[in-house]
């Protein structure tokens, strides 16, 4: 009995490690990984604008948030290279040595050595104005990472053309960064979710009309929509049961095409919803993840008449 149990035990863990590799380790297309790259470079690009108004006033030689009102928010061991910039120019210098680096990401010129710059002067704002960050910066966090772990330059960039890039068009480095990415949009999701079902708003169907009533956060109003009781409770409730379903249905290999569809078009309405689009776009980018290869190449000889070339050796799990 106890030779047949540590038999089964045995075998239990073997299954286990191996669906362990398959998941995060099998060889994947790298379009996914390569739309994300231009999807979100873009949006970093705008993120990274948008502190340019206020730059000096928050980090400048004189500016609201000293060193050591920032010591108070971080711990010592956060590193930021705007520390160092203690004049005007030393700060716009790093400041536009940052949008280089996510300029030269979103055209994919020296994509990994670029990616690696990005997240350094992306976290060392971060860092530098940790009471600043919104939602949206934290999910492009984990993005910006996961570009520096898979090949997301193989495809539609500069080092491609030009011959800098003859990495392979499928690869474990993708498998395994568009894995991340999907365990993260699926976490970030279910304790969006956990959250919201402590609030009595979420039950009783009045969260929209919370949502939409706070005009100075939202670039459109909205509160138009609080004016049918019936429309605040339908949209309350299928917030909630789309993160329900996003949850659960990505993993669904039959509803996971739909669910990851759907996801593209109600993450940036949830956006805009809660007065939050920049971060809808980004959970929007995250979700792409979910998106099969061959789908993404049709759509985009669809729309725009290129026609990506699918490699003969694709792994049965696109």
């Amino acid at each position: 009995m106890n030779r047949d149990n540590a038999s089964i035990l045995k075998n239990e863990e073997t299954r286990f490690a191996i669906k362990w590799e398959q998941f995060f380790f099998s060889p994947a297309n790298s379009l996914p990984l390569t739309i994300i790259r231009l999807l979100a470079g873009i949006e970093m690009m705008f993120l990274w604008w948008s502190w340019s108004p206020d730059l000096q006033q928050w980090f400048g030689p004189n500016g609201l948030i000293s060193q050591d009102l920032l010591q108070q928010w971080r711990g010592g061991w956060a590193f930021s290279i705007f520390d160092r910039t203690t004049t005007e120019s030393s700060l716009w210098a790093a400041y536009g040595a940052g949008f280089v680096a996510f300029f030269m990401l979103t055209a994919g010129v020296a994509t990994t050595g670029a990616a690696v710059a990005a997240i350094f002067f992306w976290i060392s704002l971060l860092h530098r104005g940790p009471m600043l960050a919104g939602s949206a910066d934290d999910v492009m966090t984990i993005i910006l990472f996961c570009l520096v772990i898979g090949p997301s330059g193989a495809q539609i960039s500069v080092d491609r053309m030009i011959g800098w890039n003859r990495q392979e068009l499928v690869s474990w480095r993708a498998g395994l960064a568009l894995s991340l990415l999907k365990l993260h949009a699926v976490a970030i999701t279910a304790s969006s979710l956990l959250a919201q079902l402590r609030g009595d708003v979420w039950w009783d169907g009045t969260a929209a009309w919370w949502m939409v009533s706070r005009i100075e956060s939202s670039l459109i109003d909205l509160t138009w929509i609080s004016q049918s009781q019936y429309l605040i409770n339908i949209l309350t409730h299928a917030i909630t049961v789309f993160e329900f379903v996003f949850i659960f249905g990505v993993w669904n290999k039959k509803m996971c095409p739909y669910v990851a569809g759907a996801a593209l078009v109600c993450w940036p309405l949830i956006g805009l919803l809660a007065g939050e689009i920049p971060w809808g776009i980004a959970m929007a980018i995250l979700s792409i993840s979910f998106v099969r290869a061959h789908r993404i190449s049709e759509v985009m000889h669809g729309m725009t008449g290129w026609k990506i070339t699918r490699p003969n050796h694709l792994p049965t799990v696109l």
